[in-house]
């Protein structure tokens, strides 16, 4: 007959692994599947752990999950109205700082959109005024023509 060592219980905390509520927030979903599974894996199999536990680390992976859906979402639609408000410019009259932080005062003849190589979901709108390009932010006033 095989014996199995002793495991002892791991004292758990909301997600059972030492964090506090507070922590939670920098873990991602796979980091915190990973924990999951870890303490699933090395709980002791004479005191494992109940089912409210295991429902209320389950409820917090849907809301890390829903959290970072909200975020993703919100970050598109400031993007979209950014880019709306930047085409209602073409053609007006404004005044802005360039990435130069040079003042620059002319008519917006175009609007383009860059996107960070590194992390593809952060983009940047900007408008240009003849040769100066101008970030969206640093538009100071919008004149009629």
């Amino acid at each position: 007959m095989t014996s199995i060592p002793g495991v002892s219980s791991s004292s758990s905390s909301q997600s059972g692994s030492g964090l506090t509520g507070n922590d939670l927030s920098d873990v991602d979903l796979d980091e915190f599947l990973g924990l999951l599974i870890t303490e699933l894996q090395n709980q002791d199999p004479l005191d494992p752990m109940d089912n409210g536990e295991m429902l209320t680390q389950i409820s917090q992976i849907r809301e890390i999950g829903s959290t970072n859906q909200l975020t993703e979402t919100l970050s598109t639609l400031a993007i979209g109205q950014e880019l709306t408000m930047a085409s209602g410019m073409i053609g007006k009259q404004v005044t802005a700082l360039d990435n130069n932080a040079n003042n620059v005062k002319g008519v917006v003849d175009r609007v383009s959109v860059q996107t960070d190589e590194e992390d593809p979901s952060i983009r940047k709108v900007s408008v240009h005024i003849g040769d100066s390009v101008v970030d969206i932010n640093n538009i100071r006033e919008i004149l009629e023509n």
